[in-house]
């Protein structure tokens, strides 16, 4: 064989080179544990943190999802509204690497991790008669200076990542905030209620499209369902027929066993 017959592998292998000298000079890290990403890792977090995702565990109540081992009355259907027919979260808040996850993705410049999220929400088992109905995915809203500072809601890239996978759209214009309202993390339950009271409104419009439909609204963590209650209000009592909730995590509640 000739040399010249050896030329068009040459690109190849110069390529090949090329990005192993830039992972030795730039090793890639993980968005969530900062630690260095193994070979075969795709995307900003790494297989490690996937894998000690703390994610809620079967058996499962099938209205609310929450898990119902060795537990007489579900804890999280009593968080739900009659008019909201299912809630579904993929692992438990706060924990080292969900907590991890959430923050990467709202905090630490990460947004482009909401995909991966997503595509894990997406395969989230639902009851039969939601999967037939949903019409559409309607993000938690922020408030428009928390998003302006934020550049982003996450609520909205994970809707729009879950979107894409069960080829439903995502109404983020039929919710908004009538005004900001301070961070829930450290209130309690009667304060996150009254902190959300009349803190959502219909959008311009947005009646005639939600009229009679099952919608899915989608936020970052469902704690005591104040926020999501409070949206769920707002859409039923203007026509919605039912609602569904997708949250990428859930709190624990004292009923639950670790």
């Amino acid at each position: 064989m000739t040399a010249d017959a050896d030329l068009p592998r040459a690109p190849q292998r110069w390529r090949r080179a090329a990005a192993a000298l830039g992972a030795l000079l730039f090793p890639r890290a993980c968005a969530a544990c900062h630690q260095g990403m193994d070979d075969a890792d795709r995307g900003l977090v790494c297989g490690r943190c996937w894998a000690r995702l703390p994610q809620l565990r079967a058996p499962r109540c099938i209205r609310c999802g929450h898990p119902q081992a060795a537990r007489d009355s579900c804890a999280g259907c009593a968080l739900l509204p009659p008019f909201v027919r299912s809630a579904r979260s993929l692992c438990w808040v706060p924990d080292d690497t969900s907590s991890a996850l959430l923050s990467a993705l709202k905090y630490d410049g990460w947004p482009a991790v909401a995909d991966a999220m997503g595509a894990r929400l997406a395969r989230l088992e639902f009851p039969a008669d939601v999967c037939v109905e949903r019409a559409a995915l309607v993000p938690v809203p922020l408030a428009a200076v928390k998003e302006r500072a934020r550049g982003f809601n996450q609520a909205a890239l994970l809707a729009r990542a879950v979107g894409r996978r069960w080829n439903l759209p995502v109404w983020e214009d039929v919710l908004g905030r009538t005004r900001a309202t301070p961070s829930q993390t450290r209130l309690t339950p009667g304060e996150r209620l009254a902190n959300v009271h009349r803190a959502f409104a219909l959008g311009d419009g947005a009646e005639a499209r939600i009229g009679g439909r099952h919608l899915i609204l989608v936020d970052d963590v469902l704690t005591t369902g104040a926020t999501l209650n409070a949206c769920a209000t707002v859409l039923f009592e203007s026509g919605a027929r039912t609602l569904s909730y997708l949250t990428f995590g859930r709190a624990r509640t004292s009923a639950d066993r670790l």
